[in-house]
This record gives C-alpha cells, sequence and structure tokens, in this order.
C-alpha cells in the first residue's frame, strides 16, 4: 500500500484532563513507532550544524470523540471488515498501572467490556480510517 492511501489518527476523549490526554496520545504514538519504524524519517540537521532525532513522515490528527464514542468504535474495530486496520488503544487499567507486570497481571482479571478507553489510534487504509473517523472534530 502507497503512503497515499495509509492514514493515521488518534481520537481521544476531549472530557479528560490535558495531562491524561496528552500521556495516552504519548503512550499510542510511541507503540505505533514501534510497530511501524519505516515511518521515523531519518535524523536531520539544522543550519548550525545540530543534529535532530527523525520524527514520523506524516501528519497524526488528534480528534475529538467522548468515552461512548470510543467504545462503540473499539467495538467495530474487531469486526472483520476494520481487521486490517492496526488499532492502537490506551485506557483506564493502562493508565492506573506503575509496572508493565502489574498492567499484564490486571488484564488478567478484566473483561474487554469493563475497559474504559481514554484514546484509539488507527492507522492503516485510508478510507477504512475516513469511515470511522471522518466527521470527528479535531482536538483543539
Amino acid at each position: 500500500m502507497s503512503d497515499k492511501e495509509l492514514k493515521c489518527v488518534m481520537v481521544v476523549d476531549e472530557s479528560m484532563p490535558l495531562g491524561i490526554i496528552a500521556n495516552s496520545t504519548a503512550v499510542m504514538g510511541v507503540t505505533i513507532g514501534k510497530l511501524f519504524p519505516e515511518v521515523v524519517g531519518q535524523s536531520i540537521t539544522d543550519q548550525s550544524g545540530y543534529s535532530h532525532q527523525g520524527i514520523i513522515e506524516f501528519p497524526i490528527p488528534i480528534l475529538k470523540g467522548n468515552r461512548e464514542f470510543l467504545r462503540m468504535m473499539r467495538t467495530r474495530l474487531y469486526e472483520p471488515d476494520f481487521e486490517k486496520l492496526t488499532v492502537v488503544d490506551f485506557f483506564d487499567i493502562a493508565q492506573g498501572c506503575k509496572t508493565y507486570s502489574e498492567y499484564i497481571e490486571k488484564m488478567k482479571e478484566v473483561p474487554e467490556s469493563a475497559i474504559d478507553y481514554f484514546g484509539l489510534t488507527l492507522f492503516g487504509n485510508k478510507k477504512q480510517v475516513n469511515k470511522l473517523t471522518g466527521s470527528l472534530p479535531l482536538l483543539r
């Protein structure tokens, strides 16, 4: 799939505090970078000769929704029509853990229906991503 056919968006619960929104998008962004290292550009040098690490090569809009919308969208993303999209989610259980091992243990006890989503990142076919998120406003 060409770069023109790909899209990545993040959708967050706009009612969360700014710090939680920032943390949620940062965590999801790190995961996308791990899954798709080829989308991170090379390091660059400015006119002064200082080096700057490469960043993702395309924009990632941050869109706003609410918890009900995030729950509905996450449910839709389990459908076969959207199985080729890469989904990174961030939620209450992950936010509340101090270590990754604590997160692993807590998740063993929690059904998906009890997860309170803070944000979702969708990456893949532009038409499919737009079908799910095309009407959402940007978070400003």
